[in-house]
Formats: C-alpha cells, structure tokens, sequence
C-alpha cells in the first residue's frame, strides 16, 4: 500500500527561497503548497491541511509570529507541526518561537537536507 505524500506549506515571502524549498522537497516526495506571507498561511492552511507547516519569520502583512500563533489557536491546525526558517538568529528569538509552541527552529541559510530530515522527524513523530 502506497502512502499519501506528506503536505508541506512553505511560507516564505522571498521568491527565490521560497521556490528552492519548494523544488528540494518536491524531489523528496513531499506535496508542497507554497504561501507568499503569514495572512495567505492562514487563508490556506485549513483547506490544505498540511502535515508541516514552514513558516519565514519576517513577512509582509502578517508575520511568521503572528501566523504561528493563529495556527496554535485554531482548532484544524493546532496539532501541525511547524517549523521556522528564518535569518533571525537571536536567542531571544528561538524562546519566543519556543513560547509560541514551534517544533523546530531553523536559521538562514539552512542546508535543504536538514530542513528535509527536521520534517521527516516530525511528521514520523506525529503519526507514532
């Protein structure tokens, strides 16, 4: 029995970054949404329901703070894994991601295959 794909949503509001992650999971096997800002994260996500969401920190009109709390909030998205990915490296940060409930914190730039092995760890972690 083959499995569904993984559903990933890449919030990103940077083309380039934004479709370099998406090629590199798709050549994973992930099925990849993508977002171009936290308010169109929050637009998508309930009807996508992805397995991950990836979310930048630093975005137009809402950004990945605000987004990854709204996910937390809503009932159809509370339990998804979320990971950030952003070029914000303070401590400070992290914790605040932390206390926001994230599952993992990546910086800019990130290696793809460290943001493909994050999702794996999560998603296996999230169907035991």
């Amino acid at each position: 029995m083959n499995a569904l794909p993984t559903r990933v949503l890449v919030v990103e509001d940077d083309d380039v970054i934004r479709e370099l992650i998406r090629l590199n999971l798709e050549l994973e096997g992930f099925e990849v949404f993508t977002a171009v800002d936290g308010q169109d994260c929050l637009d998508r996500a309930a009807h996508i329901d992805p397995h991950v969401v990836t979310l930048d920190v630093m975005m137009p009109r809402v950004d990945g703070w605000t987004a990854a709390e709204r996910l937390r909030a809503d009932a159809r998205t509370r339990d998804r894994p979320i990971i950030l990915v952003t070029a914000r490296t303070q401590d400070e940060d992290q914790r605040r991601g932390e206390r926001i409930g994230v599952d993992a914190y990546l910086t800019k730039p990130f290696d793809p295959d460290v943001l493909v092995d994050v999702i794996r760890g999560l998603v296996d972690g999230s169907r035991e």
